[in-house]
């Protein structure tokens, strides 16, 4: 992971951060992770600083935040809406993984305990079941730490990231 240095953060949210940098570092392929709040709000990123790049592009006129963590984080949400209400039409219970596969590439959408989600942008050539093995260990891992105080304090902490990679 870039940015700052995690110091000044309780133990849950090292740990937490801890985590995302050895799913990225462990598990070949993946370009981007992302975990969201239940509101759709970006709580933790695999690379913050591209958040700071995004913002000073679409300042200079340009379409939006192309690849960014906060495109991530805006797709995950609404995959795992839409995955969410149709779990409820089908009276299929909780949604546990959502995976899009794509000509170039893959999402992998899982459900974190909390309402908050697990989102990963992988290659083409990525194992899908070593990326799904790993999205577990993480969600039950972290499933159980995702307090409404650990999110809160997770958002700023991004903010004070990615206002930091800006400047």
């Amino acid at each position: 992971m870039t940015g700052p240095s995690k110091f000044g953060l309780s133990n849950e949210a090292r740990n937490l951060h801890w985590l995302l940098t050895n799913l990225v570092e462990e598990v070949p392929g993946l370009l981007s992770v992302a975990v969201v709040s239940s509101d759709g709000l970006l709580l933790l990123s695999s690379d913050p600083g591209r958040n700071a790049e995004a913002r000073e592009a679409d300042t200079a006129g340009s379409a939006g935040p192309r690849g960014s963590s906060a495109d991530l984080a805006t797709i995950i949400s609404g995959i795992g809406s839409l995955t969410i209400g149709a779990a409820k039409l089908m009276d299929c219970g909780r949604v546990k993984q959502t995976m899009v596969t794509m000509a170039e590439g893959s999402l992998f959408v899982m459900s974190i305990s909390d309402g908050s989600l697990l989102g990963v942008h992988g290659s083409p050539d990525c194992d899908m079941s070593v990326v799904a093995y790993h999205m577990a260990l993480f969600v039950g891992r972290a499933g159980h730490v995702l307090t409404p105080e650990l999110r809160s304090e997770l958002r700023k902490s991004l903010e004070t990231e990615t206002a930091g990679s800006a400047r």
